[in-house]
This record gives structure tokens, sequence and C-alpha cells, in this order.
């Protein structure tokens, strides 16, 4: 609790701090756009699929990628990343904490794990998801400005700073979900395996 309202505090201060510099125009890096992201993933096939006109306004993002990808003996697993080029005039992040009640998708468990990709540990928020009988296992994390963050706390924080000393406040959010058809383990496993295949391609989408 101590740690978290220290934290709270530091987020009031840079906050102060971002107004400040939020008169200074942003430097938005050039990227690959998310559309580019490989169909073929280490033997994932991925497929695009839609996302309703109205959920796209509401999330206001800049781009994004929402697939499903499949592999030989393996439940699929499906990506959405979404993109914001700026986080200064109302369109941030939204946390997959809030918009997966709102779609009915209660947690029963979640923690946050360090992940193994490409030769370097990155933080991912883990969760099991239901609804009705229906369980799903899900990864996520912010990804932006040369950092890989799962606290949103700390996602804040960085926000708010880089704002300030970089004029940037570019950033995206990577999100994995599977069905738990066996054990919770079991899906993690694929989470695992198929977030080690993605991440090296996200660095230039999501710089």
């Amino acid at each position: 609790m101590v740690i978290r309202a220290l934290f709270a505090a530091i987020i009031i201060v840079c906050a102060g701090i971002f107004a400040n510099g939020a008169s200074s125009p942003e430097r938005v890096p050039p990227r690959e756009t998310l559309a580019t992201t490989p169909i073929n993933l280490s033997g994932w096939e991925g497929r695009d699929l839609p996302l309703a006109d109205d959920v796209a306004a509401e999330l206001g993002v800049d781009d994004f990628i929402n697939r499903v990808y499949l592999a030989a003996n393996a439940p699929p697993v499906v990506l959405y990343v979404g993109y914001y080029a700026s986080q200064r005039q109302g369109d941030a992040i939204h946390s997959p904490q809030n918009c997966l009640p709102g779609a009915g998708w209660q947690p029963v468990t979640s923690d946050r794990t360090m992940v193994d990709v490409a030769g370097r540990a990155i933080p991912v928020n883990r969760f099991i998801i239901q609804k009705g009988l229906d369980r799903q296992a899900v990864f996520y994390w912010y990804q932006g400005r040369s950092r890989v963050v799962a606290s949103e706390l700390r996602n804040k924080f960085w926000l708010m700073l880089d704002a300030a000393r970089l004029q940037r406040t570019d950033g995206g959010l990577v999100r994995t979900i599977t069905p738990v058809s066996s054990t919770p383990q079991a899906a993690f496993a694929t989470l695992t395996t198929f977030s080690t295949a993605l991440f090296p391609y996200l660095t230039s989408r999501l710089p």
C-alpha cells in the first residue's frame, strides 16, 4: 500500500510536468504499420478479424491489428495490438482489466510474470477469465518508447516522464488470448510460445 501511494504521488508530480510540456510539438517516430506484422509467425498462420467501427472509434486507436492465429496441435490465439501516436488529447490506451469485464468476461486469477522472448525477459500481465463455462488465458503488456511495461501505474509514470523529456506519448497495447482447453498452465505455455514468435516484429511497429 505504501509503495502504491508513493507511486501515485510520483504520478501526480509527473502530471504537472506533463501539463507544462503539453504545448511542445510531439516527436512521433517513423514506424512500420501494424498491418505489416507477418501473417506467418513460426508456423502460426494468421487471419484478420473485423473490428466494428464503433468499437474502433471508442478505442481511439491510430493503428491496430486484430487477428486469430492458428497452428498445428495448438489452440487458436487471438492477437490485438493497438497503437496511439499521441495520448495527450484524451485518446489513451484502454486497460483490458476494464474492457474484458465490460464484454462479460470476469477474472478468475490474475498475476504478473516474466516471459523470455528472443533472449529478453519482458513483464506481462497474466489472467484467466471466464464467461459462463468458457475460460480463456490472457497475456497483455504495454509497449513503446523502447520500453515494455506490465503495470498500469508504471506505464502512466513513464508516459508522463517521456512526454516531458522526449516530447513523446506514443505507445501501444499488446494482448493475446487463447482458450483454456485443458489446464491454465498449458494455455499460458501456448501464449508464451506465440509471444516468443511475435515479439521480434513489434520493435519496428511499436518503437
